[in-house]
């Protein structure tokens, strides 16, 4: 299947996906106004070694992958709004904590609590994509969009932090606090329409319907009796989404999901062989890209790089603007090559970009700035076309448990920190980045037999 970019598929969008959007931006942005400045924080105040803050890093981020395991597969169950809204109270509530805390533990607890959070977000907004857009390319753009206004977010961020004085600050983490609740009351109103407009369609078919009925003689009266009692479920499952505030495809997936039991999805997920393998390729490759956020940023540190600040705002807002700036462009294309060789196509560009760091003279500012611009555009071939991925693999009413397993990405970025400082500690930068490019060339791989693998029989796990 092809990539389709207009303005008439953009038109497509209900109302709610431009929520998603705005709420993606004013979130992001005010997100990287200090989070990629923590590992400065942490040295800086507490002495920690390179090891010592990748353990803090990492051992927030690794609770928060198994979380965000269990609630994306509970969203397919129980409503993902009412989990997004539970998970948005944590955002503000842990993002609030972390603008106040003051020791090695209380960053261990509350960086936890803000990593479960966001991995509990982001599976749940790709499922809630899904259920909302039905066209599977008007889904692929939507997704590609979502990707695009998080990177805007990201370039924004840290230069209006630069200008208001506010990067590296602990305290602008009550800005991420104060986005999450106005994004909390935008979807509270997204969702209602969401639910007044189903509702409407669905009492529109039925009244077309009884129409028909009427003038359609006796002839028809069973394949009418049919329709009818189709239209009755649909008009009163409408009904109970106005009262419950879910959407119509959110409350079908529930339908569906509420009949496969979590011992069938386990097995679901066991059996297909072609899922465990793009998933760990995916962990590999999370795991290189968090190098960015984790390890470059220590070694920079450690190392004495002139004009740190700067130099680490600079690569963040090059990577933003990258992606805004190339994202659509690279999506047209590559439009005609299947998603697989767009992935490998990324990944030979990421493969040149960890050789450039590797070698990249440590006081060579746009040598860095390069790499990373490099990197960037590996980034975003790579990145969306992955959540299309899984949405293209994942049944209808098993969405969420599909980006829920997703979710074990995360592991690569949760381990980063973790092994890059153990890397710089021991080995130094060097070695840690040409580590990256021979993890590349094994993810090349193991995409190259993806086809080959089997996947289990969805017809086996149909309800009773």
């Amino acid at each position: 299947m092809h990539s389709d970019v207009s303005w008439q598929r953009f038109k497509q969008f209900p109302r709610l996906m431009w929520i998603f959007l705005f709420g993606s931006f004013i979130t992001r942005g005010s997100y990287y106004m200090v989070w990629p400045f923590l590992a400065v924080i942490l040295y800086e105040k507490f002495a920690l070694s390179a090891t010592e803050v990748g353990m803090v890093l990492s051992s927030a981020a690794i609770i928060s992958v198994f979380t965000s395991f269990v609630g994306s597969s509970l969203s397919d169950r129980i409503g993902r709004h009412k989990l997004m809204y539970l998970t948005g109270i944590l955002y503000i509530i842990s993002f609030s904590l972390l603008a106040e805390a003051n020791s090695v533990e209380g960053y261990v607890v509350v960086m936890t609590l803000c990593s479960m959070a966001t991995s509990l977000w982001r599976p749940l907004t790709s499922a809630a994509i899904g259920d909302i857009i039905a066209d599977p390319k008007t889904r692929e753009l939507a997704m590609q969009s979502l990707y695009f206004i998080v990177n805007v977010g990201c370039a924004v961020g840290p230069m209006l932090g630069v200008w208001l004085g506010l990067t590296g600050k602990q305290s602008s983490f009550y800005l991420t606090a104060v986005a999450f609740a106005v994004l909390l009351a935008l979807l509270y109103w997204g969702f209602n329409h969401q639910t007044r407009q189903d509702v409407a369609l669905a009492a529109g078919a039925s009244s077309n319907d009884n129409l028909s009925d009427a003038t359609s003689g006796t002839e028809s009266d069973g394949a009418s009796g049919c329709v009818n009692d189709c239209v009755n479920d649909i008009t009163s499952d409408g009904v109970n989404r106005g009262v419950n505030g879910l959407s119509s495809d959110t409350e079908t997936s529930m339908k569906k999901a509420a009949v496969v039991s979590r011992k069938q999805i386990v097995a679901i997920l066991l059996q297909d062989k072609l899922l465990q393998c793009l998933i760990f390729a995916n962990i590999l490759c999370m795991f290189i890209y968090a190098q960015m956020d984790s390890s470059l940023i220590q070694y920079l540190t450690r190392a004495g790089a002139p004009d740190l600040l700067t130099l680490i705002s600079g690569m963040i807002f090059t990577n933003a603007m990258v992606i805004i700036s190339t994202q659509f462009l690279l999506l047209k294309l590559m439009a005609r090559f299947p998603l697989v060789k767009r992935i490998q196509i990324g990944l030979l560009l990421l493969i040149c970009s960890q050789i450039w760091l590797a070698f990249n003279s440590l006081d060579l500012f746009w040598g860095w700035i390069g790499a990373i611009v490099v990197m960037s555009v590996a980034e975003t071939i790579l990145f969306p076309t992955m959540n299309v991925h899984i949405d293209r693999l994942a049944p209808d009413h098993l969405r969420g448990a599909y980006f829920g397993a997703a979710s074990f990405y995360d592991l690569g970025f949760a381990l980063a920190p973790l092994c890059g400082g153990i890397i710089l500690d021991h080995f130094g930068g060097q070695w840690l980045f040409l580590t990256g490019a021979a993890l590349s060339v094994l993810v090349i791989y193991l995409y190259s037999i993806l086809d080959r693998l089997p996947r289990p029989d969805f017809a086996m796990f149909k309800a009773d």
